[in-house]
């Protein structure tokens, strides 16, 4: 399928206050996953490996690592009119920042101009699933629509928590409610699902375009899709229709990743999915030849276990280590590792992430927690099993009981 007439924006200046600590110095998106990865990695992958090749990325909150690891690790070629841009915001249209997802993209207007693509793909940049968007591009095609919103069926008793769309038998929508309190109308084939939008658009580009300067003249806006210019499309009675999430398909799929999707909007949930990658039939497969996830490839050398006399034993199970680590005598179970990680001697870290060039000290013990960039945890270190006593030390401590060492902190 031609997808040469679609020019793909991706926001990516969110603050992601819910997860502080970790947004604490950089945007949402930059944030490590995986151990390998960033979150705006998925999002350009999936476009990526769906044939687009003419991505601008809109960046704004502390964006300085997002930065580097775009500039660094996402090299198209421009001879073949390949990109993948950074467009800091700028105040082009006035003296403030980005006042919401649509005065982001409105803000950026006359790269839709300059560009002069046909379909213009706004989607976020921090959530964690695999789509092939070329199907969305088609469906919105072959439904002649202004708009395509994709969507993910949940729970009708989840619908609180998110913005609600309700389709009629043809999958156009035909209303819009922000965090309904009442149940909302269910999916056309199932009385216990309702559809959430994921913030994930396929806009014609005259619509698009007639939409964000309608939208920016009023002055009580939010300048929001999803508040302000998707009901006001609706409003126009213009055609908007909604793609099933759940029923896309890509490369390499297996049957456990259908529907895949995360928000891991909050310190409890990020934690949790980076858990998840580590089931041995996990729900998002990070090993797929036919799907790759591409990021920045450090030249570190292979991770390296050493030691196993005794107590004494390099060693890890159910975990996910980079390169460049080094488990010299300690004990690793479900942990997480990015690289340039040192474990010492007589540690044990449990249900942990460790981002790049954290050590460990001897003896030490770490549980459930999440250890930001170049910490290093003294000998006889204790993180992860009394609250109050990490709370003391000035460490995050989230609802769900997972501990956040900041980066760069000194213990």
């Amino acid at each position: 399928m031609n997808v040469n007439d679609a020019l793909v924006m991706i926001l990516a200046g969110g603050e992601g206050k819910r997860l502080y600590p970790l947004t604490k110095d950089r945007a949402k998106p930059a944030v490590p996953f995986g151990g390998r990865y960033r979150i705006i990695d998925f999002v350009l992958n999936n476009f990526v490996n769906s044939g687009f090749n003419r991505i601008k990325v809109l960046t704004q909150y502390k964006s300085d690592s997002l930065n580097k690891h775009l500039v660094r690790g996402w090299a198209l070629s421009p001879f073949w009119n390949q990109f993948i841009e950074l467009v800091p915001a700028q105040m082009r249209t006035g003296g403030t920042w980005y006042q919401g997802t649509a005065d982001a993209v409105y803000q950026n207007i006359l790269h839709i101009v300059d560009e002069d693509p046909k379909y213009v793909c706004v989607f976020g940049g921090d959530h964690i699933y695999k789509m092939d968007v070329s199907r969305m591009l088609k469906f919105h095609k072959k439904n002649n629509a202004a708009l395509t919103i994709s969507a993910i069926p949940i729970p009708i008793e989840q619908a609180s928590e998110f913005g609600i769309m309700e389709v009629d038998e043809n999958w156009r929508l035909i209303n819009f409610v922000e965090k309904p309190q009442t149940p909302p109308r269910p999916m056309p084939d199932n009385p216990n699902m309702c559809l959430a939008s994921m913030g994930n658009y396929i806009f014609d580009r005259n619509i698009l375009v007639e939409a964000l300067n309608q939208d920016a003249e009023i002055e009580q806006s939010h300048h929001d899709f999803g508040k302000d210019v998707i009901p006001m499309l609706l409003n126009q009675g213009k055609n908007i229709c909604v793609y099933n999430f759940s029923e896309n398909k890509f490369a390499g799929m297996s049957p456990r990743e259908k529907g895949y999707w995360r928000d891991v909007g909050c310190i409890d949930a990020y934690w949790q999915a980076n858990m998840d990658l580590l089931a041995y039939d996990p729900e998002l497969n990070l090993y797929s030849k036919e799907w790759p996830l591409r990021t920045f490839n450090y030249n570190y050398p292979p991770a390296k276990f050493i030691w196993k006399e005794e107590n004494r034993v390099g060693m890890a199970t159910d975990s996910m280590i980079s390169e460049g680590c080094i488990v010299s005598g300690g004990i690793l179970s479900r942990c997480i590792l990015s690289p340039k990680v040192k474990i010492n001697s007589y540690s044990t870290v449990t249900e942990s992430i460790l981002m790049e060039n954290v050590t460990i000290g001897r003896h030490s013990e770490i549980r459930r927690a999440i250890i930001d960039k170049n910490v290093d945890i003294p000998e006889y270190t204790r993180i992860g099993f009394d609250r109050a006593e990490d709370e003391r030390r000035g460490f995050y401590v989230s609802e769900g009981g997972i501990t956040v060492v900041p980066k760069n902190a000194k213990l």
